[in-house]
């Protein structure tokens, strides 16, 4: 049996190129997950692995896809071997699980990737921290100005109830409730 294995890591990602490639690799089933390969409890790949039987074929687009971690790798590359199943990556066809090295090749191969992410983590991090020190604002745009704050708090404090506040400014009343922890900073003023 061919089994097709397919993964991305959010709700709002596509899994559509990736069954459509395992679909012309001859996959008869194909597992789907939308959940971070950071996760080794992946229900369907776990399904997957367990129902295997000698002589199967698992493939998957990439290793990525299958795990991010070299030693998660290296495990379902083990338990694919144990059931006597082969495992075909489809963007990386050196990885044999064949082969009398392919554990250690395997290894390698995601330790590489692994480190690359932590590189890219880190560069993503870093890049964040020198734009917020030149004053780059992240996230989304405040609903109300500064002045809108104070002048929101203002009213609070002369006693107007908030949902009167929110209407005001076409707000919710979480949103100036949120201001509420101000009120103290006003009051002292």
């Amino acid at each position: 049996m061919k089994y097709g294995y397919a993964r991305v890591s959010t709700e709002s990602q596509d899994l559509g190129a990736q069954i459509e490639r395992l679909k012309d690799a001859g996959c008869q089933k194909i597992f789907r997950e939308k959940l971070s390969g950071k996760k080794t409890d992946r229900g369907q790949l776990q399904h997957l692995l367990k129902i295997l039987k000698w002589g199967d074929v698992v493939y998957a687009v990439v290793g990525d896809r299958m795990a991010r971690d070299p030693v998660d790798m290296l495990h379902i590359v083990r338990t694919v071997a144990s059931a006597g199943a082969e495992l075909h990556l489809l963007d990386e066809p050196f990885i044999d699980t064949t082969s009398e090295i392919s554990d250690l090749i395997v290894f390698l191969w995601r330790w590489a990737a692994k480190w690359q992410r932590r590189r890219i983590l880190e560069n993503t991090s870093n890049g964040r921290a020198r734009a917020m020190a030149r004053g780059v604002k992240f996230g989304r745009k405040p609903k109300l100005s500064e002045q809108q704050c104070l002048d929101a708090l203002a009213s609070l404090a002369a006693g107007e109830a908030m949902g009167s506040v929110a209407r005001r400014y076409n707000v919710s009343k979480s949103t100036i409730s949120r201001l509420h922890p101000g009120l103290e900073v006003l009051r002292r003023i």
